[in-house]
């Protein structure tokens, strides 16, 4: 029976907030981030807190939805650009 238990407890995704960086931009009617290391677009939870930085380089502390490749927000900070 532990050993239910225990494939239960490994099935768990781990939720650490991770940091991306990116560009917030429109894709449709939602706004998501185009990281810019993995070309890849990931669609944010929190739509409000994300539209003041539409089309900014950004830093995204979040953590992720795996299956649904959604960030849940922690933080959006400016990234400067030179």
């Amino acid at each position: 029976m532990s050993q239910t238990k225990s494939q239960v407890d490994t099935a768990t995704p781990q939720r650490s907030a991770q940091s991306f960086e990116g560009t917030i931009m429109r894709s449709g009617e939602k706004l998501v981030l185009r990281e810019n290391a993995s070309k890849t677009a990931y669609q944010l939870d929190d739509q409000d807190k994300a539209k003041r930085y539409e089309n900014k380089n950004v830093k995204v502390m979040a953590t992720v939805d795996h299956e649904s490749r959604v960030l849940h927000i922690v933080a959006i900070t400016p990234v400067e650009t030179d």
